[in-house]
C-alpha cells in the first residue's frame, strides 16, 4: 500500500508526523507499505532568497517576538519523538520550492524518505537555510544523492519539471480537500490529516489495508 505524505520542510508537525510514522513502519504494520512525499508550501509567496525570520516575527507579534520561542504544544510533542527543536538557530524563513525539487530527485534514486529526515534536521535542528542551493547541495551529498542529478534539479531543466510537478500536486491536494499538512493519503483513497499518534496511525493504516484486501478483484 502506498502512503503519500503532503508536507513542507518548514512544518514542525510534519517532522513530528514523520518520526511517528517511522515507528509504525518499523513494526509489522509497515509490511507492504511504501512512502511517497508530496510537495506543499506553507508560505509559497516567500521570495527565492528567503526572508529574515526576526523581521517576519516582529511584523506579526511586535517587538517582543523571540526567535527562540517554541510553542508549548509543539515542544512537548516534538520531545515525545526525541526531538529538541532549535528555533533560535532558524534566522531565515526559506522558500522551500528547491527543497521539494530535491525531494523529487531523491525519490527517483530511492532516497526520498531518508532525505526528508535530513532536510527536517537541517532546518529545525541546525538552522540551515533549506532554500539555499549550496546548503541543499551539501545535504544532498551527505544523503548519497547523485550530484549531476542534484545540479540539474536545482538550476537546470529538472527544476522546471519539479516546479510543474509541484503545481500538479497542489491542484491534486485541492481536489482531495487537503487544507493543511501533514496529510497522509492512503492508497489514493483515504486522507488522514495531522500528526496523528503512533497508535492512531497504526490502526488507520491497518484498517485501510484490510479494506483494500476486501475489495473485489
Amino acid at each position: 500500500m502506498l502512503i503519500e505524505i503532503f508536507s513542507d520542510i518548514i512544518c514542525p508537525w510534519c517532522f513530528i508526523g514523520k518520526r511517528r510514522l517511522d515507528v509504525v513502519l518499523a513494526g509489522p504494520t509497515g509490511d507492504g507499505v511504501s512512502v511517497r512525499w508530496r510537495p506543499w508550501q506553507l508560505q509559497p509567496n516567500v521570495p527565492a532568497q528567503g526572508i529574515d525570520r526576526m523581521k517576519q516575527l516582529r511584523s506579526r507579534y511586535g517587538e517582543g517576538a523571540s526567535l527562540a520561542r517554541v510553542p508549548g504544544r509543539i515542544r512537548e510533542e516534538a520531545s515525545s519523538v526525541g526531538l529538541e527543536l532549535n528555533y533560535a538557530a532558524i534566522t531565515k524563513t526559506p522558500n522551500t520550492a528547491a527543497a521539494h525539487a530535491l525531494m523529487d530527485v531523491a525519490h527517483d534514486q530511492g532516497l526520498q524518505h531518508e532525505l526528508a529526515e535530513q532536510l527536517f534536521r537541517a532546518h529545525f535542528l541546525d538552522g540551515l537555510d533549506v532554500g539555499d542551493e549550496m546548503a541543499l547541495m551539501e545535504i544532498a551529498r551527505a544523503s548519497g544523492l547523485s550530484e549531476p542529478d542534484v545540479s540539474q534539479c536545482l538550476s537546470g531543466p529538472g527544476r522546471e519539471q519539479a516546479d510543474r510537478e509541484m503545481s500538479v500536486q497542489r491542484e491534486r491536494a485541492m481536489e482531495l480537500n487537503i487544507a493543511g499538512v501533514p496529510s497522509f493519503l492512503l492508497a489514493n483513497s483515504y486522507v488522514l490529516p495531522g500528526a496523528q499518534t503512533v497508535d492512531s496511525l497504526a490502526q488507520i493504516i491497518e484498517r485501510a489495508k484490510s479494506r483494500l484486501d476486501d475489495r473485489p478483484a
